[in-house]
């Protein structure tokens, strides 16, 4: 009996160990591949980024949980592979971040500016987008982003 209630606990450690050394649980996930994207604003001003590409479920689910920042030329795209509405929230993520929902065509369809650290809210596309790019809180304001404004990016169809 004390040699099972060993195991039990050796068993119960070792999974609580694992559950605390994932990913999102209580750290970031390892950085994903990069690719170029450049949104164009309405004045044809070209902005330049390096975007993380969160492909996978899981890269999805854990996106920026856990990053200290966001660089002003970086930023995470999250390709949902297909047009969909999409409902984003800010779990463990202890920075803020501007969402741009963008449509299949590359338009941008919604901006969500400087959403709330750690928030459960969800954040709404309002409607099938394509994709959703995660920046440095303010950077909409900065660049003056404005619905309407195009992202350029291979899964668009319109690689710059």
């Amino acid at each position: 009996m004390l040699l099972r209630r060993g195991m039990l606990a050796a068993a119960t450690l070792a999974l609580t160990g694992r559950a605390r050394a994932q990913p999102g649980v209580d750290r970031p996930q390892p950085r994903l591949p990069t690719e170029p994207l450049v949104i164009v604003g309405r004045d044809g001003r070209r902005h330049a980024f390096t975007v993380e590409m969160a492909i996978s479920p899981d890269q999805q689910m854990i996106g920026l949980m856990f990053r200290p920042e966001v660089k002003p030329d970086e930023g995470m795209l999250f390709d949902w592979g297909a047009p969909r509405p999409s409902s984003m929230w800010m779990r463990n993520t202890i920075t803020s971040l501007d969402m741009i929902f963008i449509e299949a065509d590359g338009r941008i369809r919604r901006i969500a500016e400087r959403t709330v650290p750690r928030s459960l809210t969800p954040i709404d596309s309002n409607g099938p987008v394509r994709a959703t790019l995660e920046l440095a809180a303010g950077t909409a304001e900065r660049l003056d982003l404005r619905v309407g404004d195009r992202v350029l990016h291979r899964i668009f169809g319109n690689a710059p």
